[in-house]
């Protein structure tokens, strides 16, 4: 199947998604629309030389419009009247689809419906995956109709396998040592570079996770858990594979960012208890190193050495997700306060 979005639109889209989730719109010089929460509507002969993209609300293209390029609908309903036209693709997530126009392009329904009125004409292929489509007498698809929900198939008995032999695996503790401090020796030079240019962030972060941890907590779940749930049904789609793939360099970049925060937290404290005064960015690469070596051998520990990283992670991602990499500080916090002294006039 031949998806006709541009790396243009991709990227456009991979930028709007990670707005905040409130009712928004934006629409680029080029016309490529992007709507939060919001319905969109074009108009009886208008024409739009640009992709859509709609999360929440309604998109309905009149009598005689036109979209040339693709469309993409989270959770919403889509009509297209009779005379209208769209040149690209369609994308619905869980919403209704409703042609009576004519679609050059294929369509890919996820959980939705598409209804095919009379009038209607699908130049493309139609693809669904947990969707339903139907059609009225009089309505054309020149492609094929493709169901991609995995089929059952009944698996005929098997002779039962011989008993698996017994295999000694023998690990060499020593290559886990190696391996935890080759880790903590790179996060430790990654914070000291980082910690020359991000010190602010990297205490906002840090902040975050001292005065929030459970919230924090809570961001790193959803990130770990629910992010990786919606980059599959992204790499689903095939158009936007590219979006999947910054969304899960932003987690991944989300974690290192906040391990560093953590660190520099630990080297502060680190420095306090021997009364000692270094400049920040040896702070934060001392700590940062530091507490990567602390639980890369604390991993080492059989079945339950992972967990005290694994919580940490998740505590450390999420702080800076909800802080934005440091750009602003923990929601809820209290802003600083200016003290302004006043000095009594001389006598």
């Amino acid at each position: 199947m031949i998806v006709k979005a541009t790396w243009k639109r991709l990227l456009l889209i991979a930028v709007f998604l990670f707005l905040p989730l409130s009712k928004a719109q934006a629409q680029t010089p080029g016309g490529d629309v992007v709507l939060f929460g919001d319905n969109y509507t074009l108009g009886e002969g208008e024409t739009l030389n640009g992709s859509i993209v709609v999360f929440g609300g309604d998109i309905d293209i009149l009598t005689e419009a036109v979209v040339n390029d693709s469309v993409a609908i989270f959770g919403g309903d889509m009509s297209i009247a009779e005379d209208a036209t769209i040149n690209g693709d369609i994308a619905v997530f869980g919403g209704q689809l409703t042609i009576s126009g004519k679609i050059k392009g294929t369509v890919f329904l996820m959980g939705g419906q598409a209804f095919l009125k009379e009038s209607a004409l699908v130049d493309g292929d139609i693809a669904t995956f947990g969707g339903q489509v139907s059609q009225e007498p009089g309505a054309q698809i020149t492609g094929d109709i493709t169901n991609n929900t995995p089929p059952t198939v009944d698996v005929p008995d098997a002779p039962d396998a011989p008993a698996s032999p017994n295999i000694e695996v023998k690990v060499n503790p020593f290559m886990g040592l190696i391996n935890a401090v080759s880790t903590a020796i790179g996060m430790g030079l990654i914070g000291l570079l980082l910690g020359l240019f991000l010190q602010p962030q990297f205490e906002r972060s840090a902040a975050a996770i001292t005065s929030q941890p459970f919230v924090a907590g809570g961001f790193g779940a959803l990130a770990f858990f629910v992010g990786p749930f919606v980059l599959v049904i992204m790499v689903v789609t095939l158009f936007l594979i590219p979006v999947a793939a910054v969304g899960a360099l932003v987690i991944f970049l989300a974690w290192l960012f906040g391990m560093i925060a953590l660190g520099q937290e630990v080297g502060e404290r680190f420095t306090r208890a021997i009364n000692q005064s270094w400049a920040p960015a040896i702070t934060t690469g001392f700590g940062s190193f530091l507490l990567m070596l602390v639980t890369g051998l604390v991993g080492l520990v059989p079945c339950v050495g992972w967990l005290p990283s694994f919580l940490l992670s998740l505590v450390a991602t999420g702080a800076a997700l909800m802080t934005w990499f440091g750009t602003r500080n923990p929601p809820g916090s209290a802003p600083a306060v200016q003290v302004i002294e006043t000095i009594p006039p001389a006598s």
